[in-house]
């Protein structure tokens, strides 16, 4: 019964914001306020501030009170790190698949929007993935080096979605790079990408980037985990 009664109110705080057109910043009402509108307790009222706080949409301030905020995608991230599976040919194949559409398949809109600072940063976080002195720090860079790549499409949902997956995505670079000459190998493959993208030279960043996602496959056994 008290799971209900914290549903309803949480159903009525996210209506309230629609209702009242609140966004981020504003102020909902007090404590005092919530528990006169929905007919609730005290008791009752925190454990759906809670619940929306762990949602990432309000934040509770001491003598100030809950404030709107926009986390929402942060708890996703949170969540998704925590549940993270554990890294096998299947997630592999899933993951670099899902990046094989993206970042082949949207050649067209790199060529288009790509500039010539992008080419130079792209150069820089190479070097700096390369000058990695540690697996986990040469997989971030590997990483920064994918995400601003996508990041010149300019679409910020696709950038949520890779931050989403960016604790599988480090797994497999990781393993990647711990097995494949400590990053490389990776290097040289992120030059020529960089390389066919810089002369829109569309075959070869095809050519180039597939071959790049799909050569940590050979580290895995049919059916099972990394080898």
């Amino acid at each position: 019964m008290a799971d209900s009664a914290v549903e309803t109110v949480v159903d009525g705080i996210k209506s309230l914001i629609d209702k009242r057109n609140l966004s981020v910043g504003d102020a909902l009402p007090s404590e005092r306020e919530l528990c006169e509108m929905f007919a609730s307790s005290r008791n009752t009222v925190r454990e759906a501030m809670r619940i929306l706080k762990a949602y990432g949409v309000v934040d509770v301030k001491p003598k100030i009170g809950a404030i709107i905020i926009d986390r929402r995608m942060d708890a996703v991230f949170e969540l998704y790190s925590f549940n993270t599976l554990e890294l096998s040919r299947e997630t592999f194949l899933d993951t670099q698949g899902f990046r094989t559409l993206v970042e082949v398949g949207a050649v067209d809109q790199l060529f288009e929007k790509a500039e010539p600072a992008d080419i130079a940063e792209l150069r820089r976080l190479n070097e700096v993935m390369a000058a990695a002195r540690e697996t986990r720090q040469a997989a971030e860079g590997d990483f920064a080096f994918h995400y601003y790549l996508i990041s010149i499409l300019d679409n910020r949902q696709l950038k949520d979605v890779y931050r989403i997956m960016k604790p599988v995505m480090l797994k497999i670079m990781e393993n990647g790079i711990a097995k494949r000459k400590q990053g490389w190998e990776s290097f040289v493959e992120h030059g020529a990408i960089i390389d066919a993208l810089e002369v829109r030279n569309r075959i070869a960043f095809k050519f180039e980037m597939s071959r790049h996602l799909e050569a940590g496959l050979a580290l895995f056994k049919e059916g099972a985990g990394p080898g």
